[in-house]
């Protein structure tokens, strides 16, 4: 193993991405007549999400967010993370959402299989 230092030029290599990623063209505004875009994934650790619009085949971005998870969330299993970073995804932007059509994308296969499953959690349901 080695040490990460996180020196100057780190610094500024990330305050250069998180201006790359933070600044137009890249935020954009909402096109009322698009649907909608949920990407959303979880760590052991965190949430993160975001929300865009397909235009000219390409997502454009309107918002990211994350947030950490709490002592109890920490210890949820994988498929209670991931649907809890799709909640969260669909609390935060409820403003944009209501009345649109919407996509939700996750990188966790199996929740497309839950509510198929007659045994499901009713936690996980809900």
């Amino acid at each position: 193993d080695v040490d990460f230092v996180f020196d100057d030029r780190c610094k500024q290599a990330f305050d250069c991405l998180k201006e790359a990623l933070t600044t137009t063209p890249i935020i954009q505004a909402p096109d009322w007549t698009v649907p909608f875009e949920l990407m959303c994934d979880a760590s052991n650790y965190a949430l993160g999400v975001v929300l865009a619009q397909r235009v000219d085949k390409f997502p454009r971005v309107i918002y990211y967010a994350s947030r950490t998870l709490d002592v109890a969330q920490v210890n949820y299993t994988t498929t209670e993370k991931e649907l809890l970073s799709i909640v969260f995804a669909l609390e935060k932007f409820r403003s944009y959402l209501l009345g649109s059509r919407v996509i939700v994308y996750t990188d966790h296969a199996a929740l497309k299989y839950l509510l198929k499953k007659a045994e499901s959690k009713p936690r996980l349901i809900r």
